[in-house]
């Protein structure tokens, strides 16, 4: 294939990377603040997220397959495995290899959930919160378009997203603590230990 396409191909699913691991953190922060919607029941927010983060897991082995494909700079294929061993523009490329394994981490976690303990599961899942922000940093430091005014519009948009989910989320569950605190205060002791128990 020309190494011209695979450019073309690599930068284009960079991007789309980017956006659908942003979508995947908004709903993973939402999902996790048991915000619901009228319209969108739980199980529904959770499949779209299962499904968009099974999409960027897509575009991810897309970019990183034509990245390893492309004869114009020489990457290798060890270095999307083991961060910072990359002949070319090693700490960046190291920084998306960090991102891959993080994210393989929680993909394979996320299909073996039904084996797994609910507590190892919620810990690996955590490292997708990881993995944005150090995609994020590989997109700008590596990134061919990382100057253009749309890239960093993008990019912008991306944070503020993330920023307000994780407000929301924060906020949330500060209520929800706040409520619980409420409720268990007019609530006698041996009762109060049985709901913990429970």
């Amino acid at each position: 294939m020309n190494s011209t396409y695979l450019w073309y191909a690599t930068r284009a699913s960079g991007i789309v990377s980017l956006i659908l691991l942003t979508l995947t953190m908004v709903l993973g922060l939402k999902t996790t603040s048991r915000a619901r919607s009228r319209n969108w029941p739980g199980f529904a927010q959770q499949e779209i997220h299962r499904r968009i983060s099974i999409l960027a897991v897509v575009f991810l082995a897309i970019h990183v397959l034509t990245s390893v494909l492309d004869t114009y700079v020489r990457i290798g294929w060890f270095a999307i495995v083991v961060p910072f061993t990359s002949p070319y523009g090693r700490f960046w490329v190291g920084l998306g290899t960090i991102a891959l394994d993080l994210m393989v981490a929680v993909f394979v976690s996320s299909l073996l959930r039904a084996h797994l303990k609910p507590g190892t599961w919620r810990g690996i899942h955590w490292l997708a919160y990881a993995s944005w922000p150090v995609a994020l940093a590989h997109t700008f430091g590596m990134g061919t378009d990382s100057r253009e005014e749309w890239v960093i519009a993008l990019g912008a948009l991306c944070v503020l997203s993330v920023g307000v989910a994780l407000a929301w989320r924060l906020r949330a569950g500060a209520k929800r603590r706040a409520l619980l605190s409420i409720e268990t205060s007019h609530v006698d002791p041996l009762t109060r230990a049985d709901r913990l128990l429970r």
